[in-house]
């Protein structure tokens, strides 16, 4: 499936950044980053499949999303790239650099790791299937709906940011029924993938979040042997957009 991507810094030479936004998010996440890095990298900024612009697909699985990039990089004639991933996008990058290593120069996975998480988009996901998309007025009447179930108004900001003004009506640009029904392989990670990936890589995390802790190290460890940490302060898992600055510092110095 060729997924909807932009570019930034084409005029650079060497190897190309490829970030991997996470999930119900789009390659705008990313652009502050995209623009920043693209003042000496040329960087690659897709929406993965159910997401954003791309296609949507009821497969919902790492390897299939891996192989959107994979074939992405193919149509642009990358034949090395560094990944950059957040969250699902990590999952992402780690599964392609599991099955793919020669085409990944290396791997920066930005607060997540390759395990199993429960418990943590679901009831997230049903608050935006329920949204009566009928009903809305405006943006500001959809957020208003939908804080009864979402308090949080930057989780609630970061949703709307994916819901489209039609000429049929509001619709949500991500694919949502099938990311539910597939959020227990989003929440997972593939258990057969053993050969490690020993390039140069490095976990980002934040300081208040929990999505990397002391069980996962393990896993970590096993997969991938180099892999260097870097822990970005005042920061919970949305790194990147709690803290730019010290994000782009700790990934400058690991791509230098």
């Amino acid at each position: 499936m060729k997924p909807y991507f932009r570019q930034f810094g084409e005029e650079h030479p060497g190897v190309p950044l490829v970030l991997l936004h996470g999930l119900l998010g789009s390659l705008v996440n990313w652009q502050r980053i995209a623009r920043n890095l693209s003042k000496t990298h040329r960087v690659i900024v897709p929406d993965l499949r159910n997401h954003g612009r791309s296609p949507h697909d009821p497969d919902v699985s790492y390897e299939a999303m891996a192989a959107d990039i994979l074939e992405l990089m193919d149509d642009l004639k990358i034949s090395r790239a560094a990944l950059v991933g957040h969250s699902m996008g990590g999952k992402t990058a780690m599964v392609l650099a599991l099955q793919h290593a020669k085409r990944v120069e290396r791997l920066a996975v930005v607060d997540i790791a390759p395990v199993a998480y429960r418990g943590r988009l679901g009831q997230l996901l049903d608050a935006l299937l329920a949204l009566p998309l009928e009903q809305i007025g405006n943006r500001t009447h959809a957020n208003d709906l939908l804080s009864e179930r979402v308090p949080d108004k930057a989780v609630r900001d970061h949703m709307l940011q994916n819901l489209q003004r039609t000429e049929h009506g509001w619709r949500w640009r991500n694919n949502l029924q099938a990311l539910r029904d597939g959020l227990d392989v989003i929440s997972s990670f593939p258990g057969y993938l053993s050969k490690p990936y020993t390039g140069r890589c490095c976990f980002i995390k934040g300081e208040h979040s929990d999505y990397i802790d002391e069980q996962s190290l393990s896993r970590i460890n096993a997969l991938f042997p180099a892999a260097e940490f870097v822990t970005i302060p005042a920061a919970g898992h949305w790194v990147y957009a709690e803290q730019p600055q010290a994000f782009i510092e700790a990934l400058e110095n690991f791509l230098s």
